[in-house]
């Protein structure tokens, strides 16, 4: 005791005192943005030693019986319903028909439970359906996708009253109310502090009597499902200047359930999203006046709006907006590979030239790596984890992988991707882009801000307790646990620097593995650059404190080696749960060892510009004695991730599994690609055949008898078929010009002699 009672007085005071005054206070909405949700991997990950077998040992997400015949059934007929390019070009919205359908089927109740009305399904189905709709059509996917995500459906199930949840979730299970729900305004988006909507507590007439209620006004905008919806989610700062509920006069950011029709709410015109025409616009309420049994969650939830929010987002960051990057990144893969061979240049197919082998590559990568994020992160969801950093993770790196793959796509497919209309199936996924990037948190905010701000604060096995201790309004209580905590943070970070000793001085060969894991140095690997993260955010947070969160660039990079550690490791989970396919050993070394480059490059951002410098000389002596690592696939490697998209395979179809390729259509340009890849391969030995005797023309090597009347009319298939592919489309100028349809319907004017004319005359 007496030696306790010295070092929290004589040790842990000074500390103490000095750290309060260079660690700022946790402001509300950022106690309730790291109060949300659960920690998960992303503790480990923080430990410096995460368990990897508990990670192999959690089961794999997996849909069940129900759910496999919703995918195979009302998803695949959903698909074939919809005609991507007549619905932006022509109706700038889903037909009647389609949205009787979702309705039908309960697309719009798909996470309610069934003693709801709703499907009851899981989080990964509703992944999987979301994934396979917007292979099809982004706004089928986004139209199903937000009421089954953040809105009032979720919230209903998390934080509804009793009798709210019986009014509304058979509502809107069976879509007979439309959700969206109202956050963002003018002056307010990721600052929910600059709010300016209000409900103000006052006395007013509904129904017919006189009852306590609010008065709302509002201006909210980039509303997904807006112009449609019946029933709004409506976030607003809740005050009460006459006290009428005794709590004083700000409430903070409060939740309600607002019918749209509701006297004094206004739908305001339709938004127009890159051109992608799924409902979206602003909503408007002046004086609208409600009882105060519409907030959600009644009076016990005033207040708790922004925890509601951060708590849904927790969970829906995860699924929504990584399932259509996984759908896009994988189509990407899967047609831009058949596109590369069967287009030829100077003879040869293109996919052959070693500078699109390397997109290519990449593309593979990305489809596979996404997908195995995916999968690993919905195991957790089903597990019942809300893991709100690493949902951060996967927003970010989902929807800027995507970016890559659409972009690499475009530069592949060329001319052919470039020119709208039926035929373009990549056109509206390049158009799409910027809304991913942008909406759920924009993604320069999440990687500067969140990833490592919330989870160095959040996942850290101590960092919390500390702050809570530093910010504590009983100094006393607060330095005795300080005091507690600190010292086990001392001995946290004496064991960290020591295995990030071990492993980096043995460059990483006495790092530990899984037992029984396929690749074991790449499980080595992770857990080495785990113990260097752990280090080298010890550091960073003791040397900067407080001043760290502003120093985004710095804490971006800490970030995205966090996020390069989850992502890795659900790419050997991915591989171990598929049951160890050699075929599938290129990918994931690729993966692997350009996963570690941008691990180094972050590490190397970190350690070139921490402001301590002893710090950051110390962390390169203990864990990079021969310098950070810095691999880089091979150009061998390359090519074979490549020659995986540019041939037919049962790999190619579990790397892009689940898409929808024109099923259903009689002609769809998916459809037409795929026929052309698989006749082009079939004819590639007569193709070699011809080229060896210099012949490129089918007759004349028909006329030769070097190919039979069988072959003849093979090839001729196949290039007819690649004649269709490579087509684009042209419209009549009246079509597409206003103008010119105006000109086409007047007579031509007379022609005004000039003098010269009346001379040629």
């Amino acid at each position: 005791m007496r030696f306790k009672t010295f070092r929290r007085d004589r040790v842990s005071k000074p500390i103490y005192n000095w750290a309060r005054k260079i660690m700022p206070p946790i402001s509300e909405t950022e106690r309730e943005a790291i109060d949300a949700g659960t920690v998960w991997w992303d503790g480990e990950l923080f430990t410096g030693n995460p368990d990897w077998e508990q990670f192999l040992a959690m089961p794999p997400a997996r849909l069940s019986e129900e759910e496999q015949a919703f995918m195979d059934g009302p998803v695949r007929e959903l698909c074939a319903m919809v005609e991507d390019w007549t619905l932006n070009w022509r109706d700038r919205d889903l037909s009647p028909a389609v949205w009787d359908f979702m309705r039908k089927n309960k697309f719009f109740g798909m996470i309610i439970p069934k003693e709801f009305g709703g499907l009851g399904f899981s989080n990964t189905a509703h992944s999987e359906v979301v994934r396979t709709l917007s292979s099809a059509s982004i706004v089928a996917g986004v139209t199903v996708m937000v009421p089954n995500s953040l809105g009032p459906g979720e919230l209903l199930m998390h934080f509804g009253t009793d009798a709210q949840r019986r009014h509304w979730l058979p509502r809107l299970a069976d879509g007979r109310e439309i959700p969206c729900f109202g956050l963002t305004s003018p002056h307010a988006g990721s600052d929910a502090a600059a709010m300016t909507d209000t409900g103000v507590v006052e006395y007013g007439t509904w129904k017919g009597k006189k009852v306590l209620g609010l008065r709302l006004n509002f201006h909210k905008r980039y509303i997904t499902l807006g112009p449609v919806a019946t029933v709004m989610g409506l976030a607003f700062k809740m005050q009460d200047p006459e006290n009428h509920l005794g709590r004083g006069e700000d409430l903070g950011i409060t939740v309600a359930l607002l019918p749209t029709s509701t006297k004094g709410v206004r739908h305001g015109d339709r938004h127009i999203p890159q051109f992608t025409f799924f409902q979206n616009g602003p909503l408007y309420g002046e004086d609208v006046f409600v009882p105060l049994d519409h907030i959600l969650g009644g009076e016990e939830q005033i207040g708790q709006g922004w925890t509601m929010l951060m708590t849904a987002l927790a969970a829906g960051r995860s699924i929504s907006l990584p399932s259509q990057s996984a759908a896009s990144a994988a189509m990407c893969a899967r047609a831009t590979g058949a596109y590369a061979r069967v287009r030829t240049q100077f003879n040869v197919p293109i996919g052959m030239f070693e500078g699109i082998q390397e997109p290519l590559a990449e593309l593979c990568g990305n489809a596979y790596l996404i997908d195995a994020a995916r999968r690993t992160t919905l195991a957790a969801l089903d597990e019942g984890h809300k893991p709100s950093v690493i949902s951060a993770i996967m927003k970010y790196h989902a929807t800027e992988r995507m970016r890559r793959s659409v972009e690499h796509a475009m530069d592949i497919h060329g001319g052919k991707a470039i020119i709208d209309g039926p035929n373009n199936y990549m056109g509206a996924a390049y158009r799409a882009v910027p809304v991913g990037i942008t909406v759920e948190g924009a993604n320069i905010l999440t990687r500067n801000l969140m990833i490592f701000g919330q989870g160095a604060i959040r996942s850290h096995p101590y960092m919390l307790e500390e702050l809570l201790a530093l910010s504590h309004e009983d100094r006393d209580e607060g330095l005795d646990r300080f005091d507690e905590t600190f010292w086990k943070h001392v001995g946290h970070a004496f064991k960290t620097a020591g295995r990030a000793f071990l492993r980096g001085w043995t460059g990483g060969f006495l790092s530990p593995a899984p037992k029984g894991a396929a690749m074991p140095h790449h499980w080595k690997t992770l857990s080495r650059h785990s113990a260097a993260f752990a280090l080298l955010s010890d550091f960073a947070l003791l040397t900067l404190g407080g001043s760290l969160k502003r120093r985004e660039m710095l804490s971006a990079r800490l970030g995205d080696i966090l996020a390069e550690l989850y992502l890795l490791g659900a790419v050997l989970k991915r591989y171990e749960s598929e049951g160890r396919f050699a075929e599938d050993k290129p990918i994931v070394d690729y993966l692997m060892q350009a996963g570690e480059a941008r691990i180094g490059i972050a590490f190397r951002g970190v350690l070139d510009n921490l402001p301590a410098r002893p710090a950051a000389w110390l962390v390169r002596l203990i864990a990079f004695p021969a310098g950070v690592p810095n691999p880089a696939p091979s150009d061998r490697l390359i090519t074979k991730l490549a020659e995986i998209l540019l041939k037919p395979s049962g790999q190619r179809d579990r790397l892009t599994p689940d898409l929808y390729l024109g099923q259903g259509h009689d002609a769809h340009p998916l459809k037409d690609l795929e026929r052309a890849f698989q006749l082009v391969v079939d004819a590639a030995q007569i193709e070699k055949r011809m080229r060896a005797k210099n012949i490129n023309d089918a007759q004349e090597a028909h006329d030769m008898d070097l190919i039979s009347d069988a072959e003849f009319t093979q090839l001729r298939e196949a290039r007819e078929a690649i004649e269709k592919v490579v087509a684009v489309d042209a419209f009549p100028m009246e079509e597409i010009s206003a103008t010119a349809a105006q000109h086409k319907t007047k007579k031509p004017a007379a022609r005004r002699k000039t003098p010269q004319r009346q001379a040629a005359e």
